[in-house]
């Protein structure tokens, strides 16, 4: 029998400017899609460089994983997107803030144009759990 999908929604997080989801549950698991730093209030993007726009993905993803009743410590699989690979000291360094041990698998990649042209985004997948 297949596994039925659950979307996730929150105001938390900036809503999806497109045909996809926020993130959805299937399978045990939670698959959410990129965040850019936008404010979800007011839909700003973040201003204040990576630094602040780092932080701003991150808080955005935790409203999702929340929304989904987990957080940071379920994440097994994140993706980095950065306009600028000079900017991964920086990134890692606001990312290993979120994540406890052990941290998850990642992959980080400098993308040649990102959404409203920020400077980063990531997404990620989680286990929801038994």
């Amino acid at each position: 029998m297949a596994t039925p999908l659950e979307p996730i929604a929150t105001a938390g997080a900036p809503g999806a400017i497109g045909p996809y989801s926020q993130a959805i549950k299937a399978g045990g698991f939670l698959f959410a899609s990129g965040q850019i730093p936008l404010d979800p209030t007011t839909g700003t993007l973040t201003q204040g460089g990576i630094t602040a726009q780092a932080h701003q993905v991150l808080q955005n993803l935790g409203a999702v994983l929340k929304e989904a009743g987990i957080s940071y410590d379920r994440v097994v699989k994140t993706t980095v997107y950065l306009a600028d690979m000079a900017d991964f000291p920086a990134v890692n360094e606001i990312y290993a803030t979120y994540f406890p041990a052990p941290a998850p698998a990642r992959a980080t990649i400098q993308a040649a144009g990102l959404p409203r042209n920020v400077l980063v985004e990531i997404d990620l997948v989680a286990y929801l759990g038994e």
